[in-house]
């Protein structure tokens, strides 16, 4: 449904030139929840705003259900933006008209008719829970109930795509799961494609299907959501899985855990897993057949993209040899198993 090929852009300033977004290719599947994640900085915004060429890239495509925007002419490129549905981190409502004018907006600016409008309107309240709602002003409004109402004026002219800008950062924790839960319904019910900007990992963790993250503008690694969690490539990848699993980096535990293996030190594995039912079996097996004793030093269990996933951390105490073979054992059972350091 979207396309990014080799997008690029830099802005040209008096102080010099800087390089937003860096060969930048990647697909988001029609009817699918694409998340972007990156620190401040790393060109997210710049990136969804290409999508709909609010930005225009460089050098590079931006094809759009088949369409390659940065070829259109300006008239060919306005009528393709009315497929494009977006939603920013501060709503953007106009203070002085209604919900209901907030929501018709863009129907009015295309010409649509009053009845036209009414008959667009009337589900859309309903579907973001706002019927009650129709007549009050933004400033009647809570943070949660404005940005419902931006996602209605963003389905207004029933778009194929639907980008989000942060779309939950400005929320407290309750409104954002209540969006999130809004976004998904929405994804489900009307086939929307949406591309979501965030550096919230939770927000990954809840909706997503797939994931890329953005480093200094060039996507530095990108999966399912899945696989995401279970194996990161990068240490950046691994970073943010962490932060979303609540877990300590391996430098901050108390067990002395050193990078290094020396002489009489243990290993120290990090153990990720589907499901909360198998791993205790085992790891009691194998502690058995290789003759070891398993420690415990932090453990969770998390809900990624709807599924129960374990994420452990153990010191294997006993020979050199049958630990890695307790390793390979794990493996074979569809356990992720990685050394994350070794302790004395």
């Amino acid at each position: 449904m979207i396309r990014f090929e080799k997008v690029s852009k830099v802005f040209r300033g008096s102080s010099g030139t800087v390089k937003a977004l860096d060969d930048v290719s990647l697909w988001i599947p029609e009817g699918s929840i694409y998340g972007v994640i990156g620190s401040s900085g790393a060109g997210k915004s710049t990136l969804i705003r290409c999508a709909n060429l609010l930005e225009r890239p460089t050098a590079g495509r931006v094809v759009v259900d088949g369409r390659d925007l940065v070829q259109l002419s300006p008239a060919d490129l306005r009528n393709a933006r009315r497929d494009i549905g977006m939603i920013f981190q501060y709503f953007n409502l106009l203070a002085n008209s209604t919900v209901y004018e907030n929501i018709a907006l863009p129907l009015k600016l295309a010409g649509e008719k009053a009845a036209r409008i009414e008959e667009t309107i009337a589900p859309l309240l309903e579907l973001v829970g706002l019927e009650d709602k129709r007549d009050s002003y933004p400033s009647q409004l809570s943070g949660g109930q404005k940005q419902r109402v931006a996602i209605a004026r963003a389905l207004a002219s029933q778009p194929k795509v639907l980008l989000c800008d942060e779309a939950t950062s400005a929320l407290d924790p309750k409104t954002t799961v209540s969006i999130l839960n809004l976004l998904r319904d929405i994804n489900r019910k009307l086939g929307l494609t949406i591309l979501l900007i965030t550096h919230e990992m939770e927000v990954v963790k809840s909706i997503c299907d797939q994931v890329a993250i953005l480093s200094d503008g060039q996507v530095v690694e990108h999966n399912d959501v899945e696989s995401f969690f279970l194996n990161p490539q990068t240490d950046l990848a691994r970073e943010f899985v962490r932060a979303a699993v609540h877990e300590k980096p391996i430098e901050d535990l108390p067990a002395g855990i050193q990078k290094e293996q020396t002489e009489g030190s243990h290993p120290v594995l990090h153990i990720t897993f589907l499901g909360n039912s198998t791993v205790q079996p085992l790891i009691t097996q194998a502690a058995r057949q290789f003759n070891l004793d398993f420690s415990i030093i932090q453990a969770d269990m998390e809900t990624v993209h709807g599924k129960t996933m374990g994420f452990l951390t153990v010191e294997v105490v006993g020979d050199e040899l049958n630990a890695k073979s307790a390793q390979a054992f794990l493996r074979k059972h569809d356990l992720q198993v990685e050394v994350a350091g070794y302790v004395c």
